[in-house]
């Protein structure tokens, strides 16, 4: 008897892509057996106990594995459905997290209702994805009009702004990476050559004076001008552009950055990227330390110890817990932000190599599933879901390692953390579902 095996008279689980669930699988296991042994202690009477993360983050697998078999389960035209209002949901929980969160680690951008404790910003990622895709996928939205690309821009944008109100400046951040996937959506190069260099003409503001600065600059328009003088020339519209780059990088380098410096940034935030930048902190933007015993913080470190951690790892590693900054606490969080140091000293070069094969493997798998769908609104969010989880793991590495500032990323799937944990596993379960419907054209 002959079986028609073509998608969509398969089985519900017979069209799950097995391969991204392993994947998940087995960073969620990895992630579980590094807070273990963290934890471990041999005076610890159980290797079970309640008190224990390790504990916590399996009881958060469980309970992610029941929500996403309920998304499994779940008609795929709900997605779009709700992507709108659960967005505008999401948004006022934001608002209300700024007047009513919950302070924590000087932020205040966790919220409490009937004593169950959540970062609506964790979760605002869900949503942010739903809509963005939303909005992209919908007929009468032409992402070649400024109008349209304003706002695909705002929708992502609004979110880390509310975020960044609640002190949480690093959790706001994740929210740019969705730029990436209206840049596969059709926004222009400029925009993304802007992108980066704007983040260039940041670096090199806070590293040189503000003459060199404002030298460079002139210098730089000043070759484009003669470089491009036959095109200035007929073209009224480049001139705009170019004089308009040139005022707009002055008061950018000389005026913005130096008011975020002095009136918007913490003093450990400042401290952060200075201490990222292999630099001390100018005079000017100083302030005064609110430690009251006056003494200056070590801000760099959380990322010396992580790096001694890795570095003492070698090739092999120590082996499983047998690591000494681990076992000794050295690394401030190293359960959740600095968990990939702990991979490090114990499982060494080899192990740390092995564990980022992991998340490029996922990444393709994602962009892989994205790219094979036949709906808009299902392509959108798998680059969200891809885009999101890429900018997680390389700020996390990064930080570990001294690449990036330590904003307080943490590292999906194996950082300790519920939210965190159940917010990414219901953004790759909705993936999961989506694709098992993708011969269907879902708006």
């Amino acid at each position: 008897m002959m079986t028609n095996s073509t998608g969509s008279n398969k089985s519900l689980f017979n069209r799950i892509d097995a391969g991204l669930v392993w994947l998940y699988l087995l960073l969620v296991v990895v992630g579980i057996v590094a807070i273990f042994s963290v934890e471990y202690r041999s005076t610890d009477p159980s290797i079970i106990m309640m008190s224990k993360s390790h504990t916590k983050q399996a009881m958060w697998l469980g309970i992610s594995l029941f929500v996403g078999l309920i998304i499994i389960f779940t008609d795929n035209k709900f997605f779009s459905s709700i992507a709108f209002i659960s967005y505008l949901i999401c948004l006022l929980l934001l608002v209300v997290t700024i007047f009513f969160g919950v302070p924590m680690k000087g932020s205040h951008s966790w919220l409490s209702i009937a004593g169950i404790r959540f970062q609506p910003g964790e979760v605002g990622k869900i949503f942010t994805s739903l809509a963005l895709a939303r909005y992209l996928s919908l007929s009468d939205t032409n992402f070649k009009r400024t109008k349209d690309r304003l706002i695909g821009i705002a929708i992502a944008v609004v979110p880390a702004i509310l975020i960044i109100l609640q002190n949480e400046t690093g959790l706001a951040l994740v929210y740019f990476s969705f730029i990436l996937v209206m840049y596969r959506e059709g926004l222009p190069n400029g925009i993304l050559v802007a992108i980066f260099a704007l983040g260039f003409l940041t670096i090199a503001s806070l590293l040189l004076s503000h003459l060199t600065i404002f030298i460079i600059i002139a210098l730089v328009t000043g070759s484009i001008a003669l470089l491009a003088r036959f095109t200035l020339r007929r073209d009224a519209t480049a001139r705009i552009i170019l004089i308009g780059s040139f005022v707009f990088s002055i008061l950018f380098s000389q005026v913005a950055i130096p008011f975020v410096f002095k009136n918007v940034l913490k003093n450990y935030q400042i401290e952060r990227i200075y201490t990222m930048l292999g630099q001390d902190v100018p005079s000017e933007y100083q302030k005064r330390d609110s430690n009251p015993n006056g003494k200056k913080r070590d801000t760099g470190y959380n990322v010396r110890q992580s790096m001694i951690a890795i570095g003492s790892g070698g090739l092999w590693g120590k082996g499983y817990l047998n690591g000494t900054s681990t076992k000794n606490s050295f690394v401030p969080e190293q359960n959740t932000d600095f968990i990939f140091c702990s991979i490090g000293e114990q499982f060494g070069f080899l192990g740390s190599f092995v564990v980022v094969l992991l998340y490029i493997g996922l990444l393709l798998r994602i962009v892989t599933i994205a790219e094979r769908q036949k709906s808009d609104f299902s392509r959108v969010y798998g680059y969200c879901v891809a885009a999101v989880l890429f900018f997680h793991f390389a700020i996390n590495v990064s930080m570990t390692i001294g690449l990036a500032p330590v904003i307080g990323i943490t590292l999906p799937f194996i950082s300790y953390g519920g939210t965190s944990l159940l917010s990414f596993s219901i953004l790759i379960f909705i993936l999961i579902r989506l694709d098992t419907e993708r011969h269907l054209m879902i708006h």
